[in-house]
């Protein structure tokens, strides 16, 4: 029986997790499409992505187009005949043309528990809004925004101290077994799918710097959630003698009625803000251009007690 042609389509390095996955299954890809190499970092250096940078290494061909609309680029794709298109985190639209390449289907492993968390940041989306569960979806892709009828899923327990980043990690590996797990049935057509209940759609737009900023007139345990939801992107963070500070670890805590925004406490316990209600105690700050530190390290630096954020 001959090799089943698969082209997978991803990214950053979620997507780079189900590629190792199939990789050492040995479904190794006939192609890999990953967004172009851009500047990124303070030095604006040129990098190249966490699945181009493994496809390297694997010696698979890789591919590079701008966008998916150039009927050049269709038709090169096209050539290569592919059984199965496998899209992680890519980061480009598909239109219809290159949905309708594959033998057999073109499928998508999503970041939640479809259809709730549809959109580019289901992770952060799941930890601000205070689920208990989230979860992976193996989905048949459409032309809609994670629309399309779900295969399969795994879901996992959020941990009540749990960031993103950790979280992204635990959903990656969720992901590339689930892929694994049920890819001879994709290939064979024997996996059915369901379609999702589009009234039980919630949406998780792009995450903007903007939405880290911690308001003091939110609850506590709200700010608590965008702490671990932007740790470590971008980072919540609140402003202080002019400097955007970062916040990296807090918890909610109860304190007296005060003005929110008020440090009603700082020491080697944490730094509390009352907040619109309790109080956020941040355990771990970062100044600019400077490493994280503990509360107290942070204390030692700049007078806090009394004042108002």
């Amino acid at each position: 029986m001959s090799r089943s042609r698969i082209i997978f389509a991803g990214t950053p390095e979620f997507a780079a997790v189900s590629l190792r996955t199939l990789v050492d299954a040995g479904h190794k890809p006939i192609a890999v499409l990953t967004q172009p190499d851009r500047p990124a970092g303070r030095g604006k250096k040129i990098t190249v992505s966490s699945v181009k940078e493994y496809v390297l290494q694997q010696g698979i061909d890789v591919l590079q187009p701008v966008t998916l609309r150039d009927a050049s680029v269709v038709a090169e794709l096209a050539a290569l005949e592919p059984d199965l298109l496998i899209v992680v985190a890519y980061g480009l639209l598909l239109p219809q043309s290159v949905l309708d390449l594959p033998r057999v289907a073109c499928v998508n492993v999503h970041a939640s528990l479809l259809p709730r968390w549809r959109g580019a940041a289901p992770i952060q989306a799941a930890i601000l809004a205070g689920d208990t569960h989230t979860g992976v979806s193996l989905m048949a892709m459409t032309a809609g925004l994670d629309c399309g009828p779900v295969y399969a899923i795994r879901q996992l327990a959020i941990g009540a101290e749990e960031t993103a980043g950790a979280l992204h990690d635990r959903l990656a590996m969720a992901g590339g077994e689930l892929l694994n797990q049920h890819l001879a049935g994709l290939l064979a057509g024997e996996l059915r799918a369901g379609q999702q209940d589009d009234a039980q759609a919630m949406h998780a737009p792009k995450i903007r710097t903007a939405d880290a900023l911690l308001d003091w007139q939110r609850p506590a345990d709200e700010l608590a959630r965008s702490v671990r939801a932007y740790n470590p992107v971008p980072g919540a963070y609140f402003t202080l003698d002019d400097e955007r500070i970062k916040c990296w670890v807090a918890r909610s805590v109860a304190v007296a009625d005060v003005a929110p925004g008020t440090i009603v406490a700082a020491g080697s316990d944490g730094i509390v803000v009352a907040c619109g209600s309790g109080g956020l105690c941040m355990q771990s700050l970062q100044r600019p251009g400077r490493r994280p530190v503990s509360a107290a390290e942070f204390n030692a630096q700049i007078t806090l007690l009394g004042r108002r954020l």
